[in-house]
């Protein structure tokens, strides 16, 4: 039985994808992003759960998984646990189990087996060019995310796209412009787009593993102004069909 290193598990989640899910957060993840509000998420830990564990707590919930409802596997980065979800993931098909995969596309590559067996994707876009990708997560390019999507599209799966939106870095029409371009020409089977307005509610986690926090001078992200980029985000991506 493979194991993997899982921080916590959440039962009737109601925003990690479709109806009420159980979240089952992975530790370890190749990024750094500044806006990351689970540092303590960041470096694997102790295997602590095989495989047939996950699958018995996820089916003692499987009577509230109404309305599309199931498993959601996040981090940290959950695609550094590729051989633990595939073992994980075939079992849970097995019992009906819708699965959703919440990742940044950044792991340890050969995804398609996985993909298999995944029916929702929610896609973390961090940046959409090399300079701003670098600057936001550490990573040198956006290159293991250009291989992760052209999988993804291979798979045919479903796929909700998440953008955090950050004050002064890309809460403008320019960066909107560019993301309705983006996902449009490099993504497909995208069913919904949401944008996560930036916070600083994980500041207190930075302080208590003494890491010092990367946006010490930003505030929270206006939600007025957020749903309002949003609604011209939409517009001009609808535009683009």
């Amino acid at each position: 039985m493979v194991k993997g290193s899982i921080d916590s598990i959440e039962t009737f989640g109601l925003v990690d994808g479709p109806g009420i899910r159980t979240v089952v957060f992975l530790n370890g993840c190749n990024l750094r992003c500044k806006f990351c509000h689970n540092p303590e998420m960041w470096n694997k830990r102790e295997l602590n759960y095989g495989s047939i564990d996950i699958v018995k707590k996820v089916l003692r919930s499987k009577p509230y998984f109404k309305n599309g409802g199931g498993v959601t596997f996040s981090g940290g980065e959950p695609l550094l646990h590729i051989d633990f979800l595939l073992e994980t993931c075939k079992e849970l098909k097995k019992e009906g189990i819708h699965i959703a995969l919440d990742t940044a596309g950044v792991g340890l590559g050969n995804y398609n087996e996985l993909l298999k067996y995944v029916d929702l994707v929610i896609l973390d876009v961090k940046a959409i060019n090399d300079e701003m990708y670098f600057s936001i997560t550490g990573h040198k390019s956006l290159e293991d995310v250009s291989e992760f999507i052209k999988q993804l599209n291979n798979s045919g799966n479903d796929v909700w796209v998440r953008q955090v939106i950050i004050p002064d870095i890309n809460d403008n029409l320019e960066y909107m412009d560019g993301l309705a371009s983006y996902i449009k020409d490099n993504i497909k089977n995208v069913k919904k787009v949401e944008f996560l307005p930036f916070h600083r509610l994980g500041r207190e986690k930075y302080i208590k593993l003494g890491i010092p926090y990367p946006y010490e001078d930003k505030d929270d992200m206006n939600k007025n102004k957020c749903d309002s980029l949003y609604e011209y985000f939409q517009k001009k991506y609808t535009s683009l069909d």
